[in-house]
């Protein structure tokens, strides 16, 4: 699957996408293996309560399932302006 990082997430981590095969069942079960790979992962995903996700484009929680997905997204919460 696709994953892509946005904003400061992308910043910590390096770069804005990469395909990821994984074995996890849920978007926190992603996490949990991506914060394994190296320390950039685990700072990126250090607070989940600062960050939001899109399954598919669609906004979710981190308990979403992950059987049959495309693309999984990470970003900070959006602020109006």
């Amino acid at each position: 699957m696709d994953v892509l990082y946005f904003a400061w997430v992308r910043e910590r981590i390096g770069i804005p996408k990469e395909k990821v095969e994984t074995g996890a069942a849920t978007v926190m079960q992603l996490v949990e293996e991506l914060k394994a790979r190296e320390e950039r992962y685990e700072v990126a995903f250090s607070d989940l309560s600062a960050l939001r996700v899109a399954v598919d484009q669609e906004l979710t929680d981190f308990d979403a399932p992950l059987e049959g997905v495309r693309e999984v997204a990470f970003f900070p919460p959006m602020t109006g302006g």
